[in-house]
């Protein structure tokens, strides 16, 4: 937390303020989610309570708070209150250790302190947010279980059986980039990618200056094989089986009404969050900008200010892929059970590995890709 009182207040202040952000942005998801598939529909959204129905966030968050209490008398008492809590807390845990921002440094009572823009630092910080992420099927199981229901069973079945399946697949996509960048922490990731792209091609060092040294131009392969397994990891159309309205009801969380089934809803889009930031980060150079974040850095007051910026840059990215996960939502249909299974074991599986074997081989060959 810090060795002086200031650092203490500054860093509590910080893990307060990330994880409010990941919280208040979810009802604004909900509005863009509404709006958004109205429009694809042609449709109206929410259009009755406030302008542009922006207000009926407030009206829903209340009817949330207030809705009565229920258990179902078969459920498991622990277990249906416990599975809540779980589906929130890895979210939260996995998205407070992703920097959001270049560091910053403030001055104070003479000295001058320096700060990173996330809850806590990692050395290992990727394979830390990969493994929490993944303690959401325990909550989907908890629900299941819990619940006492027969859908409710059924829909955490199925939820677990495909994030296992789509793990394989999603942290073998993300080998490639940890080859090619040589590190497992998040700020260095940032780091590498950073000025114009370039690598050694046969010894002779390789520099395109239009183009940045982001990781999607390594791996575009490894991007869409990520990109798709996160939209199964978080249980998204077209992946949203554990869901199947036509078959499960509502699937694992069925029982569940009020401030239960809101803790769900934010659990669902911190994921989304947490994977659209793993996105930025890994693929798209993170908070920095494609070319120009030197002169900012000189032409901006003060270190604090261009954090900011920074985090604003970063934000963008993110909000772009929250945005295509609802896109797809509405546009893309239910893939059925059997073909979920077949995509991800069939076909991800042996591309993913298939694209860490071929990485590894011209990491060797041409030494220093990316570095």
């Amino acid at each position: 937390m810090g060795a002086s009182g200031f650092e203490i207040v500054v860093n509590t202040i910080k893990m307060l303020a990330i994880f409010l952000l990941m919280v208040q942005l979810v009802p604004i998801l909900v509005w863009v989610e509404r709006r958004g598939s109205a429009y694809i529909q042609n449709r109206f959204g929410p259009n009755r309570v406030g302008p542009l129905g922006l207000t009926q966030l407030l009206a829903d968050a209340v009817k949330f708070l207030f809705k009565e209490e229920f258990r179902p008398p078969s459920s498991v008492a622990f277990m249906y209150y416990a599975a809540p809590v779980l589906a929130l807390i890895p979210g939260a845990l996995a998205f407070a250790a992703i920097p959001l921002s270049a560091p910053f440094t403030l001055d104070y009572d003479g000295q001058t302190y320096n700060f990173l823009f996330q809850s806590y630092q990692l050395g290992a910080g990727i394979v830390f947010v990969l493994a929490v992420s993944s303690l959401g099927a325990y909550a989907l199981l908890f629900a299941g279980w819990g619940s006492g229901n027969k859908y409710s069973l059924m829909g955490a079945l199925r939820a677990s059986a495909q994030m296992i399946s789509y793990e394989l697949a999603l942290g073998l996509s993300l080998v490639g980039i940890l080859m090619i960048y040589g590190t497992f922490s998040f700020s260095e990731m940032v780091s590498a990618q950073q000025g114009p792209l370039n690598f050694v091609l046969f010894g002779t060092p390789v520099v395109i200056d239009f183009l940045p040294n982001w990781g999607i131009f390594y791996q575009p392969l490894g991007f869409i094989l990520f990109f798709a397994a996160t939209f199964a990891e978080t249980n998204r159309a077209p992946f949203d089986l554990p869901e199947a309205e036509a078959e499960l009801v509502a699937g694992y969380h069925t029982e569940y009404g009020g401030l239960k089934m809101l803790m769900f809803y934010i659990g669902e889009y911190g994921h989304m969050m947490v994977a659209s930031a793993l996105l930025t980060t890994f693929y798209f150079g993170g908070w920095d900008l494609p070319f120009g974040s030197e002169f900012l850095k000189e032409a901006l007051p003060s270190s604090f200010i261009y954090s900011l910026v920074m985090h604003l840059v970063f934000m963008g990215k993110v909000l772009f892929f929250l945005w295509v996960f609802v896109w797809v939502r509405w546009t893309v249909p239910r893939f059925r059970y059997d073909q979920l299974m077949d995509l991800g074991w069939k076909t991800m599986l042996p591309v993913a590995l298939a694209n860490t074997v071929a990485t590894a081989v011209i990491v060797v060959l041409f030494n220093s890709v990316g570095r």
